[in-house]
This record gives C-alpha cells, structure tokens and sequence, in this order.
C-alpha cells in the first residue's frame, strides 16, 4: 500500500487481528514469531506480567498506533507476518491465515492479497457482509472440488456462514438425492435400507454393476456409510439447539464432512437405478 498515514482503526478493529495472528491454536503465531516482528518495527517488548499472547500483542500494537496516530504499524506487522518466504513451509497455514485476516479487514475496507500484502478492498459494515466478501468458505469449497450438490442444498447457509446450519442441510440434501433417484418418501435409515437393500436383486439403487463379491462389498460399505453421515451429522443437529450448547461442529470438521458428502454425491452421480420405489 501506499507510504501514507492510515487513520487508526478502532480497539476492536486491532484486537479482532491479534485474535488471528496471536490464536493460541493453529495458525496462530507463536510468541517467538511474534516477538520477532514486533523487534523487527522496533517496538520494546513487554515484560511478561502473565498476558496471553493475543493481549500483549494488542497492548503493543494499540500503543504504538497511538503513538503514531496512524494505524500504519499494525498494516506493517501483518504485512510482514503474511510475507511469504516466511511460509514457504506451509501454504495451508498462509492461507489460512489470510482468509481469517481478511474477514476482519473488511471492516475497514482492505484485505490481505495473495502477495500476503494489505491492499484496498470493498468495506462491511455488517458480519453478513463480512461473510459474504470474505467469502472463506466458499473459497475452500471450491479448493477441495467440493461437489455442486453439496453447495446446492446448503448455498445460503455457507453465505451466512453458519456451519452449524450448512451441515444439517447438506446432509439433508444427500436423502433428498436420493429420494428423487428412488422416487422414495422414506428417510434416513429407512431410506437407506430401502435404496439399497440386498434383500433384493438388483437393489433400487447400486453404485456399481454388483455382480461380484467386491461390488456386494462395496454396495454395502457405501449404505453403511451414508447411514453414519445420516447418523453422525444430520440427526444430532436436527434435536439440538445450537444457541442452548447443544451439538456443535468445528470448520475443520464441517469442511472435511463437505469432503464426505462430495463423494457420496459422485457416486451417486453414477448410480444405477433398477426401478421406482413403492414408498
């Protein structure tokens, strides 16, 4: 960005940054990272009195941005916490880093490109503005070639960025697949069972020519596992209210469960369906 004098940003603008570059959990800098740039900006280090990471790099930025009446220290220290050849080792963490970063810098109309710079970008000025210009989720989705029919069910929710809500759609929308594959009313394990039975030759729906006793193998194996995707992530959330600390789900988890339910699409993609169900 341009060598000009950025005005300062607002304590929660700069505690809601050292909140990603100071997590605790990854990818958070480590104390050491953090000291490092901090000397680099030749900004003294605070004594140790007991403050976490996140507090003492707040404590440090906010001074020195009050000091300079600009908040050009704080660009600078990301800046140079993004750098890239510090992160040559680990792309993911880089990334991961930059999209958390991004979502905060959208309220004061920047961003962290993908040169790890501060540069301008469109201003929010409310958190479903900040979900949807960061676009994070979407982001990833699209990085692990998540399956268009996972988006499809649950495309307003990973808008709003609610996981809690995307997971439980997502996984609806796989029995609502196969409800229109089936022409079926039943749900869940009902479903399930009914799709693809073995009680019956061929079932109503396979996944693969299930002659051999692979193919059973798999057939099997793939109903086992969309009654645990089913059982594990839709009818938890369903009895479950996440404002009371019911059920929960971490990103981490909700990304890879998308990664699930991409493949459990694919193959349903080419599925084979032996006729119309009764029910």
């Amino acid at each position: 960005m341009p060598k000009t004098l950025h005005p300062p940003w607002s304590h929660a603008v700069v505690q809601a940054v050292c909140t990603v570059l100071a997590s605790t959990d990854w990818p958070g800098l480590t104390n050491s990272e953090i000291d490092r740039l901090l000397h680099a900006q030749g900004i003294e280090l605070l004594d140790d009195l007991g403050w976490n990471k996140r507090d003492r790099l707040l404590m440090q930025l906010m001074g020195k941005q009050e000091a300079d009446r600009a908040a050009n220290c704080v660009i600078r220290f990301i800046n140079d916490a993004m750098a890239p050849a510090r992160h040559m080792q680990d792309r993911v963490r880089f990334d991961a880093l930059r999209d958390a970063l991004s979502e905060v810098l959208s309220l004061v109309g920047l961003k962290v490109n993908e040169e790890g710079r501060v540069a301008k970008a469109p201003a929010a000025t409310t958190l479903d503005e900040v979900a949807r210009l960061a676009g994070r989720l979407q982001n990833e989705l699209k990085r692990r070639g998540v399956h268009q029919q996972v988006i499809h069910y649950c495309e307003e929710e990973i808008l709003r960025k609610s996981i809690f809500h995307a997971v439980f759609e997502a996984t609806k929308g796989v029995a609502e697949r196969l409800r229109d594959l089936s022409g079926s009313t039943l749900d869940g394990a009902d479903l399930v069972d009914h799709c693809f039975s073995t009680r019956v030759s061929p079932p109503v729906i396979r996944i693969n020519d299930f002659r051999t006793e692979t193919q059973v193998s798999e057939h099997k194996g793939f109903a086992t596992m969309l009654k645990g995707a089913f059982g594990t992530f839709r009818n938890p959330p369903a009895h479950a209210a996440r404002a009371a600390g019911g059920w929960t789900i971490a990103e981490p988890d909700a990304l890879d469960l998308f990664s699930l339910l991409s493949y459990l699409h694919r193959k349903l993609d080419a599925a084979i369906v032996s006729r119309a169900a009764g029910h």
